[in-house]
């Protein structure tokens, strides 16, 4: 927490992780002072063992906070406020595949900016997932960015049959920012909750 410059900042990453700690004690129904925690090599953390395995990931940006919890699948999920104070074209040519590079320059103002942040999630949300970390570059697969097209994992690289393994969902947080969250096999149910806003202040 300390490692944020603002105070506000400090105040959400306590209030994510309070939260969390709070839904994995209820879905446990343990007290939320029992429940240990473990990180992987990469830095993923995870429950200890000897405790059900639910499997978490927390995004925050701007005004919001989200948690996503799965059992007995891998998840992650990000959250970005949307803004136009950079160069798309140059951050993705950093990290996008050259076919969302195409994608992204055949779009101008703000649909190519909107497309931007619809592919960052959508990478962020699979690499937090899969719990590798910068191991895992993203330039190796290929999400949907084009505004309004569903989300979807569709190449992966280099073992091709690693995209139908997961799911990939955008998600609707509010006017202004993008998420998206990837789960671990297909058919899965989602349901969604929300908490007061007023936590996080």
């Amino acid at each position: 927490m300390e490692r944020f410059r603002f105070e506000k900042d400090r105040r959400r990453y306590l209030v994510g992780r309070g939260l969390l700690r709070l839904l994995l004690a209820r879905y446990l129904a343990v007290s939320p002072k029992d429940l240990r925690f473990e990180t992987t090599a990469a830095g993923k953390p995870h429950l200890a063992s000897g405790q059900r395995q639910l499997q978490f990931n927390l995004a925050h940006s701007g005004e919001y906070v989200l948690i996503a919890i799965a059992d007995g699948r891998a998840v992650g999920i990000d959250v970005e406020e949307v803004r136009d104070d950079f160069d798309a074209g140059e951050l993705a040519a950093h990290f996008f595949s050259s076919d969302e590079q195409r994608e992204l320059e055949a779009l101008t103002g703000r649909p190519k900016i909107e497309a931007f942040f619809e592919c960052w999630t959508r990478k962020e949300a699979y690499v937090k997932a899969r719990g590798e970390g910068l191991s895992l570059p993203l330039d190796q697969f290929d999400v949907s960015l084009r505004p309004g097209e569903p989300a979807r994992l569709i190449a992966t690289r280099p073992d091709p049959a690693e995209a139908r393994r997961w799911q990939l969902s955008g998600l609707h947080v509010a006017d202004g920012y993008k998420a998206a969250l990837a789960v671990e096999g297909q058919g899965c149910t989602l349901r969604f909750w929300n908490c007061p806003g007023e936590l996080a202040r």
